[in-house]
């Protein structure tokens, strides 16, 4: 396959803004691929990227990691289930390096040597990408590149925190935060068997939770969310996307005893947590990352089988600006992606 010598990226200019520019298709190295980009999701995380950039970083990082597209081109060493032409997929979780103790005892997730897709290395937010082989994820047919892009982040995110809430089928679950992740996560839970509570701010967003597959919508400005929990019997898991730890710890007290918190918010503020709450009631409180490349191929499979979809709105590469703004803002039911489908500008 013959490749250009050059290709687009939106790349961090300075923090807080991108700009387009022209770079030389690398090769891949040893135990790498190059992906040629198809749709890149925007997430909350993203934004947090490109303010904190770092400004002395040459060449400026490519942010992006909920990346779609195709192999292009093998480095050596790449395992054979990886081949030229194959759909596939990076979440922010870059490749794990099957060395360290994490990756011998399995947990690959937890791997402390990998990159941070956007972060750490360059994302999807171009026209090519490299990408280690341990962080691909096969893509099936049945979704387009521009609705398998948020499944690598806030699909894997959400469902995999669904999959360790503790609650068996016909236990009430309670997802905090109707947005990016929370849309995901009350269509996970509905086709999980629980009965979804969703919370949130606002009563603009009651009907489209409902539709979603909410079985009931809380305003917590309008109510007192963790009394409508404590009437209704408490709720075996409450898992919340928010990052505002006084609204996490205010909905507490609506867990069922033996109920859990699953983190996926992740605030820089402390937790205030009532020690004598959970210790009466045995409550826990979990932290819950991503995943690995197979349970996000789960994921994107239970997806397909579930007919589990994100809602998105789609912009051209180039717009990268005002679709991160447009993310920034809330202004977005429920996702922004990137197409690089589309024609990009002259260089």
């Amino acid at each position: 396959m013959s490749l250009n010598t050059h290709y687009g990226a939106m790349q961090i200019a300075r923090p807080g803004v991108l700009q387009w520019v022209q770079r030389q298709t690398p090769m891949p190295a040893s135990g790498e691929v190059l992906i040629e980009v198809e749709a890149c999701g925007i997430c909350g995380a993203d934004v947090a990227d490109i303010e904190r950039a770092d400004p002395n970083l040459q060449p400026p990082r490519v942010p992006g990691h909920e990346v779609v597209g195709r192999i292009v081109a093998l480095g050596s060493h790449t395992p054979a289930i990886w081949r030229i032409g194959q759909r596939v997929g990076v979440g922010r979780l870059g490749g794990y390096c099957n060395e360290c103790a994490q990756c011998r005892q399995g947990q690959f997730q937890l791997c402390q040597q990998q990159p941070f897709v956007g972060s750490s290395c360059d994302g999807g937010y171009a026209e090519m990408m490299i990408a280690r082989a341990t962080g691909l994820v096969s893509i099936p047919d049945e979704l387009s590149s521009e609705e398998a892009a948020p499944i690598l982040c806030a699909g894997i995110a959400t469902f995999n925190a669904l999959k360790k809430c503790g609650a068996q089928a016909g236990d009430s679950v309670v997802i905090l935060g109707i947005g990016g992740l929370g849309h995901m996560a009350v269509q996970y839970a509905r086709r999980m068997g629980f009965k979804v509570v969703a919370v949130g701010r606002g009563a603009d967003i009651a009907d489209e939770a409902l539709a979603l597959g909410a079985h009931l919508y809380i305003d917590s400005q309008q109510t007192d969310a963790a009394s409508t929990l404590q009437r209704m019997g408490g709720a075996q898991a409450i898992v919340t996307t928010v990052g505002h730890a006084d609204t996490v710890s205010a909905l507490m007290p609506g867990l069922a005893p033996q109920g859990r918190l699953v983190l996926l918010g992740a605030g820089k503020d402390p937790l205030p947590v009532s020690a004598g709450h959970l210790v009466v009631g045995e409550r826990s409180v979990l932290g819950s990352i991503t995943g690995s490349p197979y349970e996000n191929e789960k994921t994107l499979n239970f997806s397909v089988l579930a007919g589990v979809r994100p809602m998105i709105e789609v912009m051209p590469l180039e717009q990268a600006n005002e679709a991160n703004q447009k993310m920034k803002s809330g202004d977005v039911k429920f996702r922004m992606v990137l197409s690089m489908t589309r024609a990009s500008p002259a260089p």
